[in-house]
């Protein structure tokens, strides 16, 4: 079992000892009854046939009969706890591996499709929890019955017996032939599946993007040629499955032929022992057959054992010490009363910082002090890495050197998880969890009352939205909250993030997607919002943060220039530049559109 990577699979059996064990024993009590069914056969034959003596005839029937009612009894009993464990395992796979998805780093889902991951955390898991219960309950009968099968076989005719087993060596030596191909032909089955699932999920959810390119033969043709590749390799993987089986079951097949063969003279004098070996190597043809099935199985459930195991080793790029978890807890167990009230203050001190795919440094010994209530706005053109310095704030990248300090401690010294219970993120895109407008409202503060949620939707101006839905609050909001329109998503997202009353709130170009009256709603909170808070302001729209008490300039990923909207506009430098430039859009916009 360690052979095929059962063994690290283990770990989430061992609750399931107890039920294991009685499916295991009911396994091997029903190979036991099989096992006898020919034994009775032979006494019958022997005795009452051969012989003609029918002095045990009722006490025969009577322990035939209750045989069979166990046998009956056994089986259930094995393939209900088969059922059991397959669920189980399955739940605490998918759990497990959820769980530690919500631990990974941003790096991570930056590198690896919605796809990849989901045939992770669904098809192989479901594949490992068959593998754990069904095809361990059959290797239990199978097995035993072969082995108690042969076992008898020798008891009785040794020399009949050892030509029957010979077929076992064949069986050796062809598993080791094929085992390397198939490994690597399943393998390949389940990257290409990967890579159809995440197809579909982009071809789901980019919908509406790809009907407005009128690019769906192009989608068409890309998801056909992933079908056409996953159909070859399939059939590849197929035909070898097919040749392994074909020579397996010429192997079985070879058992009948020789009892056939050679038991001839035992038929002249106790066709009882004929009838069993005859009985006993037809019954071996189906474990035989399970043997090759299995096999197949198992170096498939190998690759799936592998991906699985994958996933569950990765470490996050970011993570709290030992000793800051003994402290604070974790995001599942936070120790809230060791929690210390966060005041605000953000201060870089000497950061350098390249992503970690990068080669190139993003900032370089950056220092800057934001002490509580500063509303900083960050500039620059599209894709110039405005969100470099919000995300090591927000600690979803680590500083490759220096320090970044909360309330003049190291944000590594405290849990991720205190930081972010601080923090007020509105994203450019909002996005809504399925389910009603309370259920996503209350995301920010569980225990918000009626009035916390009006409040906060007030303070946007979005309680007048709400009020004209008809169902209000439980209103429900769809799929990534499809059901309602950007700008209603984006007033619910921000009144969500401000909910908690957090001490540091972050706007990430949170009225780039909105219409011009959404963008104004929620320009006039701003200003109210951000006091009594430190306030970071990613800006698209310049104009916006004219007021704010330091605006970063961005450029190629780098800060060229800092200081007040004033300043910078009389330096004549890149601020002036993009400055100017938006208002020409916005005048010749106002004249023309």
């Amino acid at each position: 079992m360690k052979f095929f990577g059962v063994g690290k699979i283990i770990p989430y059996m061992k609750k399931y000892r107890l039920i294991i064990a009685v499916m295991i024993t009911c396994g091997l009590l029903g190979s036991l009854t099989d096992i006898l069914l020919p034994v009775y056969q032979r006494y019958a034959l022997n005795h009452y046939v051969g012989e003609g003596v029918l002095d045990t005839l009722p006490q025969f029937i009577f322990i035939y009969i209750i045989t069979i009612i166990s046998a009956g009894i056994v089986n259930y009993i094995s393939a209900s706890r088969a059922t059991q464990i397959e669920v189980s395992i399955n739940r605490d796979l998918r759990n497990a591996a959820f769980r530690h998805l919500q631990m990974l780093s941003f790096s991570y889902y930056n590198q690896n499709s919605v796809g990849y991951i989901h045939a992770r955390v669904i098809s192989d898991t479901a594949r490992i929890g068959t593998l754990v219960s069904w095809r361990l309950m059959d290797a239990v009968w199978h097995l035993s019955y072969l082995a108690g099968s042969i076992v008898v076989m020798f008891a009785v005719n040794a020399r009949l017996a050892l030509y029957v087993v010979m077929i076992i060596p064949l069986i050796v030596i062809m598993f080791s032939l094929f085992q390397n191909r198939l490994i690597k032909v399943n393998r390949r089955i389940r990257e290409i599946n990967s890579t159809i699932t995440g197809n579909f999920n982009e071809g789901i959810t980019g919908a509406k993007t790809i009907k407005t390119l009128v690019i769906e033969d192009k989608m068409s043709r890309h998801f056909t040629k992933d079908t056409d590749a996953m159909l070859s390799t399939s059939v590849k993987g197929a035909r070898l499955r097919g040749m392994f089986a074909a020579t397996m079951n010429f192997a079985s097949s070879c058992a009948i032929a020789i009892v056939l063969w050679c038991g001839g003279y035992i038929a002249e004098n106790e066709v009882g022992t004929f009838s069993m070996f005859m009985s006993y190597a037809q019954g071996m043809m189906e474990p035989i057959r399970w043997l090759v099935d299995c096999i197949s199985d198992l170096i498939t459930t190998q690759v799936n054992i592998e991906r699985f195991t994958h996933l569950m080793n990765i470490k996050p790029d970011v993570f709290d010490t030992p000793q800051v978890v003994e402290k604070y807890g974790d995001s599942f167990n936070p120790k809230y009363q060791n929690w210390e009230d966060i005041q605000g203050d953000i201060e870089f001190e000497d950061v350098s910082f390249k992503y970690p795919d990068g080669d190139e440094y993003v900032l370089r010994n950056f220092s800057l002090k934001i002490p509580f209530g500063m509303n900083i706005a960050i500039v620059g053109e599209t894709g110039a890495g405005k969100s470099t310095l919000v995300n090591l704030v927000c600690r979803f990248y680590e500083p490759t050197a220096g320090r970044i300090l909360i309330d003049g401690r190291d944000a590594r010294e405290r849990s991720q998880l205190w930081l972010h219970s601080a923090i007020g993120y509105v994203l450019q895109t909002p996005h809504l969890f399925s389910g009603t407008i309370r259920e996503n409202l209350l995301y920010g503060n569980p225990s918000a009352t009626d009035e916390d949620i009006r409040r906060a939707l007030s303070l946007v101006s979005a309680d007048d939205i709400i009020d004209n839905l008809e169902n209000g609050l439980e209103s429900d909001v769809g799929e990534g909250g499809d059901l309602l329109s950007t700008g209603e998503k984006q007033l619910i997202s921000f009144a969500r993030a401000i909910l908690s009353d957090p001490k540091i709130i972050i706007l990430d170009e949170a009225t780039a997607s909105v219409d011009t009256i959404t963008e104004r709603r929620i320009q006039s909170a701003i200003d109210t919002i951000i006091k009594g808070r430190t306030s970071i302001v990613i800006a698209h729209r310049l104009s916006t943060v004219k007021d704010a008490d330091l605006i970063l300039v961005v450029r190629d990923g780098r800060i060229v220039e800092q200081g007040r909207h004033d300043a910078l506009f009389d330096k004549k430098g890149y601020y002036y530049t993009l400055y100017t430039h938006q208002y020409e859009e916005d005048q010749i916009s106002r004249v023309f559109g």
